[in-house]
């Protein structure tokens, strides 16, 4: 017999275990699929600021924020911005606003921790879905296996399997590429780099282009060197060597940096991942279909410049939770509820990222950047 639940969730990174706590918080357990082999198969990435009005308010709402506040990471909120000549020209030493960070591994432990231990189906890649009529659907996966549920939710990111179902667009390159690099033991192995970056976050623009790093709770430095380029660039990069003719070729993008910039490039440990940075259409939604929804990277993948990403995956799974929970028996008023408030944050989010990207990769960088600071700091605050 194929199993069947009456929630399925596809997908078990923050967005899915968030919907999955706060559906267990009001009593209610569901099934989330993950392709990976066990929750340490693979890293979870870098550090994140989770901001008061969506991430955090998804860990109240999943009853998580104490914890949360005891994992953040000191001093990772500081900000220092530079130009190509390693000029400091802003720096935001105040480490109490609202936006603390924390790492994405972390984050997803605890919600992890918080489920019961069979919440998550390990090795579960999905390879099809498909509709069986009445809002029913059907999900394969790779192992040959089988099941069917009432309510299926994609939260399986950027290729989501299941966005299909509801809407034929696809993710675009935005023209902006990664080289992802670390920087190991920084304090005692790469002294003069863990002082250019500070506690916090740095960003060094230019040309285009830029050094964007940050400090991880483990003590390494997360480097992301980033520059327009053209999609198929990314993936002509000779990475045979492990690493250091990417270095090079890195490297020779940054003539006429500042030394202290380019060391940040030049004393990497280990292998350079790329990373090109797509992004579904600004206002992306779909009309109403029955038994399905989507919700983080596959409702509406942005870039990373405006810092939405992680936190509107979170407030999606607090919010399709509760409106779940907070309407008993009738799936289709929960669904409708939730993608009116999706559709119009998503929106306005992933606006504020392409705006982000064009400003963080103009000619005339850093100067658009501090600009847009100075009208933040103008701003009345809030009581």
């Amino acid at each position: 017999m194929t199993p069947h639940f009456p929630i399925a969730v596809v997908g078990g990174g923050l967005g899915g275990l968030t919907l999955a706590r706060v559906l267990h918080v009001h009593g209610i357990d569901v099934p989330v699929f993950d392709l990976d082999a066990s929750p340490r198969a693979r890293t979870q990435g870098g550090m994140l600021d989770i901001h008061e009005d969506t991430g955090q308010a998804a860990l109240r709402a999943a009853r998580l924020h104490e914890d949360f506040l005891a994992k953040v990471h000191p001093g990772g909120q500081e900000l220092r911005v530079m130009d190509k000549h390693g000029r400091v020209l802003r720096e935001d030493g105040d480490d109490t606003g609202g936006r603390p960070e924390i790492d994405r591994g972390d984050l997803r432990d605890l919600l992890l921790s918080s489920l019961p231990g069979d919440t998550v189906r390990w090795k579960a890649r999905v390879l099809s879905c498909r509709a069986l009529g009445e809002g029913r659907h059907e999900v394969t996966l790779a192992d040959g296996t089988a099941f069917t549920t009432d309510l299926l939710v994609g939260a399986d990111g950027a290729w989501s399997r299941v966005r299909p179902l509801v809407s034929g667009a696809t993710p675009a390159y935005t023209g902006v590429s990664f080289v992802e690099l670390d920087l190991l033991d920084a304090d005692a192995r790469h002294p003069a780099c863990a002082e250019t970056i500070g506690r916090g976050m740095l960003f060094a623009l230019g040309e285009e282009k830029g050094l964007l790093a940050h400090r991880e709770t483990d003590g390494c430095l997360h480097i992301y060197v980033a520059l327009r380029a053209d999609e198929a660039w990314l993936a002509a990069l000779d990475r045979t060597d492990g690493g250091d003719t990417v270095k090079t070729t890195l490297l020779r993008y940054f003539e006429g940096w500042d030394p202290a910039l380019r060391r940040l490039v030049a004393e990497a440990d280990g292998r350079p991942v790329p990373r090109a940075i797509h992004a579904l259409p600004v206002g992306h939604r779909w009309a109403r279909v029955p038994g399905v929804t989507l919700l983080g990277d596959a409702a509406h993948l942005m870039s990373p410049f405006a810092g939405e990403g992680a936190n509107l995956a979170l407030i999606d799974g607090a919010d399709l939770g509760r409106c779940l929970a907070g309407h008993p028996g009738d799936v289709e008023a929960a669904l409708a509820a939730y993608e009116e408030t999706l559709f119009s944050r998503a929106a306005h989010a992933a606006g504020e990222s392409a705006r982000g990207l064009e400003i963080l990769f103009s000619p005339d960088a850093p100067r658009p950047l501090l600009e847009m600071f100075d009208g933040l700091d103008a701003e009345p605050r809030r009581p």
